[in-house]
């Protein structure tokens, strides 16, 4: 356990804490920028079980923010690139990887198999299928979205404010909403550590998450801000579920 001497040495992680990181199972839903950073961050910790969805390559343009990707695996799938990243890094994680695409009809199987799940995808269309798909397994899904300057970090549980609480004139957009948008790197760093530590925060059980509450980061005013929410009754999707 040398390795994570410096979390144990933390009185509220000590062995038992660095135990829960390593019993844990999550599943990140996207292998880009967000996902390379949140991967990176997981490994640190400890987390003993890393499932990882993708179903793109590596390519070129990646490479201004997602770290765990390099010149040698372009072209390569990123969650075998993934995989290979935290297999050097630290090789007594146990990786999984799926190069699938996740839909509304198969996202419940993946869900089932981890015990937390993080949004790492690039469109609101995908991630609408995390949150429904969380709302109705009962599954905690931590939320994070980045654009340009802009990030954006919540927690999503059964029996909290789902993603389209918050922006419901997004949740029937088409898989091909609007254009692509510009992203700097130190921006999505930034959302994907806190993702991280949400993660961390929800399996030792140390802390207060991120539920009902959408946390808004500005990287050019190095502001944050916090809108709360709470379950809307004529949500448009977990009002249906729940």
């Amino acid at each position: 356990m040398s390795r994570y001497e410096r979390n144990i040495l933390i009185d509220k992680i000590g062995q038992d804490g660095q135990n829960k990181l390593l019993r844990a199972s999550v599943l990140v839903c996207g292998a880009g920028g967000l996902g390379s950073n949140v991967i990176s961050n997981l490994a640190s910790l400890g987390v003993g079980n890393i499932g990882i969805i993708d179903n793109d390559k590596v390519e070129l343009s990646n490479l201004n923010r997602q770290y765990i990707h390099k010149i040698a695996t372009l072209g390569q799938d990123k969650v075998l690139s993934a995989q290979a990243w935290i297999k050097e890094y630290n090789p007594e994680i146990n990786v999984i990887p799926y190069k699938v695409r996740l839909n509304k009809d198969n996202a419940g199987e993946y869900f089932k198999k981890y015990d937390l799940i993080i949004d790492c995808f690039d469109n609101y269309y995908s991630k609408f299928i995390l949150s429904d798909t969380a709302v109705k397994t009962g599954k905690t899904l931590i939320h994070g979205g980045v654009e340009e300057f802009m990030g954006q970090v919540c927690v999503i549980k059964n029996n909290t404010a789902c993603l389209a609480c918050f922006v419901p004139e997004l949740y029937n957009c088409s898989p091909n909403l609007g254009i692509k948008k510009g992203i700097i790197s130190p921006v999505v760093s930034t959302i994907a550590s806190i993702q991280a530590m949400e993660a961390f925060k929800i399996i030792t059980g140390i802390g207060n998450v991120l539920e009902n509450t959408l946390l808004i980061y500005n990287g050019l005013n190095q502001e944050f801000k916090k809108i709360y929410g709470k379950k809307n009754p004529s949500c448009p999707s977990c009002s249906h579920f729940n």
